[in-house]
């Protein structure tokens, strides 16, 4: 390998330019993400029962999901909410459950009893809970316009144009008034024509319905006809007949009735800095990147907010996971340039040579590169632990590459020529080097094989650094080499110039630290009790942070992101109004 690079430099420019090119362009295409994808193992159930009251939905729906799914293998903990028209049910597994076939055991216990949930039920929705799930983007619509006008265009014409965007999975709307027709029965009026309400409501029924009634055919075309009796006005529907008399006279919808178009009653409300508006919840896909995907909604509303100037129009947007994930990712970026110029600088002051600290550093990107072709592999994401992995590894990635440069400076203090030099300073050490750099991938690769929740998120931490180190192996023997062939040369500290001078200021301080090191070290092996017991007393002491609780333990470092989330639970029973009360207090 190192003869090799030595003779045909030309194949060592080409693999090189290659792996540059190739990693640059996996780097652009990688997706950003805050943490890593991973799945917790919590599987939830949810069902929508229209129109029934909390304790209906309580002790008709829940209760029976619970006792169904009581006996699901690997369950830990089970947890229920019953509000009005819905039921959720979360399920908590344990570490070592697969939450693909414990969604399987629960949707096949959940069609067992079907048939003995009520009638007019949903079907359950059972799904496994994810990180990717969580919306990405929460924005607040505000316009000057009838509210249920407004419910209509958020449905119709905002939320289809979000959805279409590339990369959304799902777009929800919070909140808004839907149009809806009533129909206020007056009972009295219902006594003096002998009618009930059941007869009013089955004679809309039967006058408002569309379906498909057969098909004319001719020679060489087929039509489909279809009854149409849909409404179309509200006079229509205040002329709907409700019953006819024996004299042929009829009663109408509007002799019994007062028909109002409306607004359907609100079961949900959204407000932001306390002024009423339609939430709209982005949801991003799980391979879509989250930085993509809210410039391109930023982008999309901007551009509705012209279409509907108008009717002012406004979007607000409320939380934004990008903005704190870019400046995450940026944070980490600029940490790992300042590890690459900081080790440049020691390189420069141990090497004193400008040349070979250039050249040590050329291990670093090169390393790097094919680290992001891997991730890309692999399907990872361009992340804070993939990135925190490179950081960890700018340290490691030059230690190859400035024992070669040592020891062939060596061999040029030696006499020999550059090119005889980089071919047995190189070689002398290469066993060594191999040895050292398999002990740090030995080390980081039973992180690659860890599962359960840990095992996603240390993944993409070990990869990369597994990675830059072989590359790291691969550079400093045969590029490294190469360019000390070309371009290495001995550079005299004993010259009155500048570099000449601060060389020979940092090797004398340098000879004072080794010194004050060498003091302390025969102070040491002189007092070997005293070493020995203030060793031993500082490990009890360490052990002690743990066990009073100094230090504490958690599951991922607490982060802050500049928001807080209130969540208030009220009794079941706790109308839309009075829960609207007690909030805005």
């Amino acid at each position: 390998m190192i003869d090799l690079s030595l003779k045909r430099p030309l194949i060592v420019f080409v693999l090189f330019s290659a792996i540059a090119l190739l990693g640059f362009a996996t780097f652009k295409m990688l997706n950003i993400d805050l943490l890593p994808k991973f799945e917790t193992n919590v599987i939830t159930v949810s069902t929508i029962y229209p129109g029934a009251s909390a304790s209906e939905i309580e002790s008709s729906v829940t209760k029976k999901i619970e006792d169904a799914l009581s006996s699901l293998e690997n369950l830990d903990k089970m947890k229920s909410v019953s509000q009005e028209g819905v039921s959720f049910t979360t399920i908590e597994l344990k570490s070592s459950a697969d939450p693909n076939q414990s969604v399987q055991d629960a949707q096949r216990k959940i069609n067992a009893i079907i048939a003995t949930l009520p009638t007019g039920i949903k079907s359950p929705v059972i799904s496994k809970f994810s990180m990717s799930d969580s919306p990405i983007m929460k924005i607040a619509a505000t316009a000057d316009m009838e509210p249920a006008k407004f419910t209509k265009i958020a449905e119709d014409k905002i939320k289809p144009r979000l959805s279409k965007l590339k990369g959304v999975g799902q777009v929800s709307l919070l909140g808004g008034r839907e149009r809806e027709i009533k129909v206020n029965v007056d009972r009295d009026k219902l006594k003096s024509y002998h009618l009930s309400v059941l007869q009013v409501l089955m004679a809309i029924q039967r006058a408002n319905q569309d379906f498909p009634t057969g098909k004319v055919e001719e020679t060489n075309k087929q039509y489909t006809v279809r009854l149409s009796a849909k409404y179309s006005s509200l006079e229509e529907l205040k002329n709907t007949a409700v019953i006819v008399l024996n004299n042929n006279s009829k009663v109408l919808v509007r002799d019994v009735a007062e028909v109002l178009d409306g607004t359907a009653e609100e079961d949900q409300l959204s407000r932001l800095n306390n002024v009423s508006s339609i939430g709209i919840q982005v949801q991003k896909q799980s391979d879509a990147n989250t930085v993509e995907v809210a410039g391109l909604v930023k982008s999309e509303i901007k551009e509705i907010e012209k279409e509907y100037a108008s009717d002012k129009l406004r979007f607000e947007v409320a939380t934004d996971n990008s903005t704190f994930t870019m400046e995450s990712v940026n944070s980490v970026v600029e940490d790992l340039m300042l590890a690459v110029l900081i080790v440049s600088i020691v390189s420069f002051l141990f090497l004193h040579s400008m040349r070979s600290a250039v050249i040590v550093m050329v291990a670093v990107p090169l390393s790097m590169l094919p680290a992001f072709i891997f991730l890309y592999l692999f399907g990872y994401t361009l992340n804070l632990m993939s990135l925190m992995a490179l950081s960890l590894a700018v340290g490691i990635l030059v230690d190859d590459s400035i024992v070669v440069v040592e020891n062939i400076y060596r061999f040029l203090e030696m006499g020999k020529s550059k090119l005889e030099a980089a071919r047995e300073g190189a070689k002398q050490i290469l066993y060594t080097a191999i040895s050292i750099t398999l002990v740090i991938v030995i080390v980081f690769l039973p992180l690659m094989i860890t599962g359960g929740i840990i095992g996603n998120i240390l993944k993409q931490f070990a990869l990369p650094l597994i990675v830059s180190t072989m590359s790291s192996l691969l550079v400093s023997f045969t590029l490294t080499p190469l360019l000390l062939s070309k371009f290495g040369r001995l550079e005299d500290i004993s010259a009155n110039t500048f570099m000449g001078r601060f060389s020979r200021g940092f090797e004398t301080g340098f000879d004072k630290l080794k010194r004050l090191y060498e003091s302390v070290l025969n102070w040491g092996l002189s007092h070997r009790r005293i070493f020995y017991v203030s060793v031993i007393v500082l490990f009890f002491a360490t052990m002690t942070l743990f066990t009073a609780g100094l230090i504490g333990t958690a599951f991922v470092p607490a982060t802050d992101q500049g928001e807080f989330i209130v969540d208030l639970e009220m009794s079941p029973q706790i109308s839309v109004f009075e829960n609207n009360q007690v909030t805005k207090q």
